[in-house]
């Protein structure tokens, strides 16, 4: 079955195009039955192969195999046999009429190991048309990737029958590893003589993994397969045969799901994987599909800038701003330029020195690249096998630049939901607290200041209270995080609140200034402050669940004078400082929103006023502003037009 045609080439081709090309690959060896040895010579010759790399078992009927196990062995010594000393090399082992994805990377699972080390071993999610008793099951912990526990074809009531994942005949070993199968071989024949007869199921693979993993606690790392791939086995027919010969035929899997019609889950060959279909297909074959996502911009309510500190903090995201990213599949990987915000074409020096002096050096496609070489080294290191395919990708956004909204995290978040929906990936394989993690590592790479505080709301949306505290996050690689209710999200909707935002900002990142190092440095005055802008956040919270406008208020007065001592006027900027003084002298509470070039405004509950920014809460249109404001209708709009005045100074 190895060498039946599969879109037009031997399956062993396939494999043979995965090895040939990867330097990493020293040798190849094949061992066969002797009932079909010939056929692999001639094959193995035609690729210049050596004959001495084809082994012949020895096996003349199915009823008289040794076992998989035994047959790796005998390969291993004719190996040893033609190269001398294997000392110190690995060894890959797969069964050859196994294929996988059409667009299977093996250098990205090489990658993985060269991280790990040790041994590795693929995986996929059990479903519901897996029968654990045919399958080798295990157990991973997905925060470190180590392969936990390992059952072979376990029974309905044998331990290993529950477990989450299934992993098929692919495993790399360290010499530790594939330097005890002869021994284990020899004990299982001293134990039963007669284990070597009846199709040799006593030594199926597995059953060495399971000794490697749970007796010998040999360090195994395990891969996720994201994508479906395809097994002919003992069971298959031609139908299964045809599902695989067409889904590799004409481009991508999913063309051929589409053709057969193939259910959600699909059975080929005995190996059972989702099919999605996701029309429509182009003439090619290639899935075109556009994806489509889109991340709202933030305000921080209350509690910033102790994000960063290991303080406490809610925030927002507010639908009036967004960025958004469109992405399909393409040959080639291509990130395009946005005409705005990426300008490469000048009517002038003039011209140029306008653009450069308002926006600045660096537009989206830097966060476009970063995201996509993290994303790369996310999935190597949390070992998830992505498939060989390449997209375009482009962004837009209208958060305005510069002014603490949380426009790059935006973008970076939108590119990351993209790629997750591309590459068929969930909070499964990454989990939802873990995300804004990946975000903000991709602003750090390109230097950007920031702390988790946007990454978290502008991934969980809606309003979000967020607890950073140093040993939860030490030990959990995160914070609690919690999306507040739907009540409070409505309440807070409903009040008169507003985002004014200068026109000609400075670089919101310099905001900071030198509290990191006098935080690092122990100052109490420091720490003292970062503490009342924790407590500030458990009390706004405690004033939205119970509905106190006027203590909402307060609050926000209080968390913008406790940044200005803490900062200094010289630190936050004329400006900054100019549009907080309006909002107060209109009878408004004002804040930073982020790091500086806009405030956050709430109308205190005197009188009538409307809100000029809504927020945002995911599946739902952002309640409109209610009653209530402590400006006056004039002082409203004598506050527009005097934020106004102070952008286009």
């Amino acid at each position: 079955k190895a060498l039946l045609p599969v879109a037009g080439k031997p399956m062993l081709d396939h494999w043979w195009g995965y090895l040939s090309h990867n330097r990493a690959i020293s040798e190849i060896f094949i061992v066969s039955n002797a009932i079909q040895y010939k056929h692999f010579e001639r094959w193995a010759t035609a690729r210049g192969l050596p004959v001495s790399r084809v082994v012949n078992s020895g096996a003349t009927a199915p009823d008289r195999a040794r076992g998989v196990l035994r047959d790796v062995e005998l390969g291993l010594q004719k190996a040893k046999q033609a190269m001398g000393s294997l000392d110190g090399r690995d060894v890959i082992v797969f069964a050859g009429d196994t294929l996988f994805f059409k667009d299977f990377d093996l250098e990205r699972i090489l990658d993985f190991r060269a991280v790990k080390g040790g041994s590795m071993l693929l995986y996929y999610g059990k479903r519901e048309a897996d029968r654990p008793s045919e399958r080798g099951m295990c157990e991973v912990d997905i925060s470190t990737s180590r392969v936990v526990a390992f059952a072979e074809k376990p029974g309905a009531a044998e331990r290993g029958h529950g477990f989450p994942f299934v992993s098929p005949l692919f495993y790399i070993l360290s010499p530790e590893a594939w330097g005890q199968i002869p021994s284990f071989n020899a004990a299982l024949l001293r134990a039963s003589p007669e284990a070597g007869g009846a199709r040799g199921g006593a030594f199926s693979f597995g059953r060495f993994v399971e000794h490697a993993v749970e007796t010998l606690r040999l360090p195994f790392w395990g891969m996720r397969m994201p994508g479906a791939f395809f097994l002919i086995g003992s069971s298959a027919g031609v139908e299964e045969y045809r599902q695989l010969d067409a889904c590799f035929s004409r481009g991508r899997s999913r063309r051929a799901a589409h053709e057969f019609g193939l259910p959600p889950t699909g059975a080929v060959g005995g190996a059972y994987q989702p099919v999605e279909l996701r029309p429509p297909i182009s003439e090619r074959g290639v899935d075109c599909r556009h994806i489509q996502t889109k991340t709202f911009a933030r305000v921080g309510l209350m509690g910033n800038p102790s994000d960063g500190f290991n303080g406490k903090t809610i925030a927002v995201t507010v639908r009036n701003f967004w960025a958004s990213v469109e992405l399909w599949e393409s040959d080639q990987l291509r990130l395009l330029p946005h005409p705005l915000y990426d300008p490469s074409a000048f009517s002038g020096l003039a011209d140029l020195h306008f653009i450069g002096r308002r926006e600045g050096y660096y537009g989206g496609t830097r966060l476009l690249m970063a995201t996509c070489k993290r994303f790369q080294e996310l999935c190597t290191t949390s070992g998830i096998a992505l498939p060989r395919k390449n997209f375009t990708a482009r962004y837009d956004t209208n958060v305005p630049r510069q002014v603490g909204l949380a426009g790059s995290s935006a973008i970076v978040a939108s590119l990351f939901q993209a790629l997750l929906e591309f590459y068929d990936l969930s909070t499964e394989h990454i989990p939802l607290e873990k995300q804004p993690s990946f975000i903000l590592s991709v602003e750090q790479e390109l230097g950007i200041q920031a702390g988790l505080q946007d990454r978290v709301v502008q991934v969980y949306r809606g309003l979000v209270y967020m607890d950073f505290d140093a040993e939860f996050m030490k030990e959990h690689g995160h914070g609690r995080y919690e999306r507040m209710s739907r009540r409070s999200f409505e309440w807070l909707a409903g009040l008169p609140m507003f985002i004014a935002y200068e026109s000609d900002p400075s670089d919101s990142g310099k905001i900071h200034s030198n509290v990191r190092t006098r935080w690092d440095s122990g100052d109490k005055e420091v720490h003292d402050a970062m503490r009342h802008f924790a407590d500030l956040a458990v009390r706004a919270r405690q004033a939205i669940e119970a509905r106190d406008h006027a203590m909402l208020a307060d609050l926000m007065d209080e968390n913008f004078s406790t940044r200005r001592n803490l900062y200094g006027d010289g630190c936050l900027g004329q400006k900054n400082l100019r549009m907080i003084e309006i909002c107060q002298r209109c009878g408004a509470a004002a804040k930073f929103p982020g790091s500086g070039g806009a405030v956050l405004g709430l109308c205190r509950p005197e009188g009538p006023a409307s809100p000029t920014s809504r927020a945002e809460e995911p599946g739902r249109e952002a309640a409109g502003g209610g009653a209530g404001g402590g400006a006056s209708a004039e002082s409203v709009v004598e506050l527009a037009v005097s934020c106004k005045a102070v952008r286009e100074s």
